[in-house]
C-alpha cells in the first residue's frame, strides 16, 4: 500500500460552480486521497455540501471563506450534481454523508490512525464511540465531549482535541456555531481532518435512519426530513431559486 499511495495519480478535479467550489472525487479514490490529505501534516476542513449549504455560501462571507478555504467540498445534493452537468458538462460524484463518514473511518482504521467526537448529547455520545470502536477496532478514538458544553469550556477543549492530535475530529449538533464553529477554531484545533457531520452521532448511535441506498440515489432523502420537520418544506423557495440562478448563468454564458 506504502509504494502504490506515493505512485499512484488521483484524477479528482474542482470545479467553480455558482462561484463556490466543488471537487470531484472518485469513490475508488477517496481513501487514498484522504491518506494525502493526512501526510500533508496540516488542517484540512472538508465540506459535505447540500443545495442549501451551496446559496449560504454565496450570501454568507464567512462561510463563503470557510467553503473557498476547504481542502475537499463534496456535494451531497442531487441538484447539485445535475447542475454542475447542466452548467457545466461534467459529470460530479455525489455521496451520501453516512456512507462518506464510513469511507473515511475505514481509511482511518487501514493506517491505524486516530479520531476525536464532538458534538451530541453525552448518551448519544458515548453509544456513538462504543459502536465505532465495535466496528473499526484498529482506528483509536483519542477523546470526546458533548456538543452542549459552556463558553468558558471552549479553551479547555480545543487545546484537549489539539493535544490529542487526532486524525480526523467529527463535528455535530449542539455546537454553538454548527459548521461555523470549525471555521473560527481551524488554526487552534492542530492539523489533521475536520468534519462537521451534522446528526450523524444519532445515526451512529442508532437513534435515527438514514436513507436508504435507493431513496438516495432517487434524490428523495428531502421527503423523509420533510416528514421528520414540516416546516422543512418551505425550502421549496430556495430550491426555485437555485433553479432560476441555473439558468441565468446558463443563458448568461451563452450570450457572453
Amino acid at each position: 500500500m506504502g509504494d502504490e499511495t506515493e505512485s499512484k495519480e488521483l484524477s479528482n478535479k474542482r470545479v467553480n460552480f455558482l462561484k463556490v467550489p466543488i471537487d470531484i472525487v472518485d469513490p475508488d479514490e477517496l481513501g487514498l486521497l484522504a491518506f494525502r490529505l493526512l501526510a500533508e501534516e496540516k488542517e484540512k476542513n472538508i465540506v459535505l455540501l447540500s443545495v442549501w449549504d451551496l446559496l449560504r455560501a454565496r450570501r454568507n462571507g464567512e462561510y463563503r471563506d470557510y467553503v473557498q478555504q476547504a481542502a475537499l467540498v463534496i456535494p451531497i445534493s442531487k441538484s447539485i450534481v445535475r447542475g454542475i452537468q447542466f452548467l457545466l458538462g461534467e459529470q460530479a460524484v455525489r455521496y451520501m454523508p453516512f456512507d462518506f463518514v464510513i469511507k473515511l473511518l475505514s481509511t482511518l482504521e487501514n493506517f491505524e490512525l486516530s479520531s476525536y467526537l464532538l458534538g451530541g448529547k453525552a448518551k448519544v455520545l458515548a453509544k456513538t464511540e462504543k459502536n465505532i470502536r465495535d466496528t473499526y477496532p484498529g482506528l483509536r478514538i483519542v477523546g470526546r465531549f458533548p456538543g452542549a458544553f459552556r463558553r468558558q469550556d471552549e479553551a479547555v477543549i480545543i487545546e484537549a482535541i489539539r493535544k490529542a492530535s487526532p486524525s480526523l475530529l467529527l463535528v455535530g449538533n449542539g455546537v454553538r456555531g454548527g459548521e461555523c464553529w470549525i471555521a473560527r477554531n481551524s488554526g487552534r484545533l492542530g492539523k489533521g481532518m475536520r468534519l462537521w457531520c451534522s446528526d450523524l452521532f444519532d445515526v451512529f448511535a442508532k437513534r435515527r435512519r438514514h436513507p436508504t441506498k435507493a431513496v438516495f440515489d432517487l434524490g428523495l432523502e428531502w421527503a423523509g426530513y420533510c416528514a421528520q420537520n414540516p416546516l422543512k418544506l418551505l425550502r421549496i423557495f430556495p430550491f426555485l431559486y437555485y433553479n432560476m440562478l441555473l439558468l441565468a448563468y446558463r443563458i448568461f454564458r451563452k450570450k457572453g
